[in-house]
C-alpha cells in the first residue's frame, strides 16, 4: 500500500494522558547518561527553583511518540512500520518537564513528501500539561520526520 498524500494538514487528538513520575525520570536520565543532580535529587532540582525533579530534554520523546504511533496505526495511512527509518528529531521546550505533569500531545501532520517508492512525512507534537482544573500549558513541540521505504528499497 503507498502512503496516503492526504495525510498532510491532518491531526490526531491527544491521546491517554502521560503522568511524569520521580522514577520515569531518574530511569530515563540514567539511560541517556544525563547526570544533572536535578534529574536524580528532588532538593537539587528545588535549589534551582523547580517544583520536583527536572526531566532531561529530550524526555519529550516518549509522549511525541505515543502521538506518532496514532498515525503509524491508522490504516488510512498505509504506513508499514517495519519499512519506517527515523530521519530526524527537534524539540522546542517552552518550559521543563517536571514530575507531577501530566502530558498529552496533539499530533499534526505537517509534511508528506514522494520519495521514489516511498515518502518523507513530518510531523509536530504539540505537548501540553494539563491541570486539574483541565487547562493546559504549552510545554513542549516536537518535529520528526520518518521516511517509509517504497517496495524494493
Amino acid at each position: 500500500m503507498a502512503i496516503n498524500p492526504d495525510l498532510a494538514g491532518r491531526v490526531y487528538p491527544p491521546a491517554e494522558a502521560y503522568d511524569v513520575a520521580r522514577e520515569k525520570i531518574r530511569e530515563f536520565a540514567r539511560a541517556v547518561k544525563a547526570e544533572h543532580p536535578a534529574h536524580h535529587d528532588v532538593d537539587a532540582a528545588r535549589a534551582l527553583g523547580h517544583a520536583d525533579l527536572v526531566a532531561p530534554p529530550t524526555f519529550a520523546i516518549i509522549v511525541a511518540q505515543r502521538a506518532d504511533a496514532q498515525l503509524v496505526a491508522d490504516p488510512e495511512s498505509g504506513i508499514d512500520f517495519s519499512r519506517v527509518v527515523h530521519a530526524e528529531q527537534r524539540f522546542t521546550h517552552h518550559r521543563p518537564i517536571v514530575a507531577g505533569d501530566r502530558l498529552t500531545a496533539e499530533l499534526h501532520v505537517d509534511q508528506v513528501r514522494a520519495m521514489g517508492g516511498g515518502a518523507m512525512i513530518t510531523t509536530r507534537a504539540e505537548i501540553s500539561a494539563v491541570g486539574a482544573a483541565g487547562a493546559a500549558e504549552k510545554v513542549a513541540t516536537t518535529v520528526s520526520s520518518i521516511l517509509v521505504r517504497g517496495e524494493g528499497q
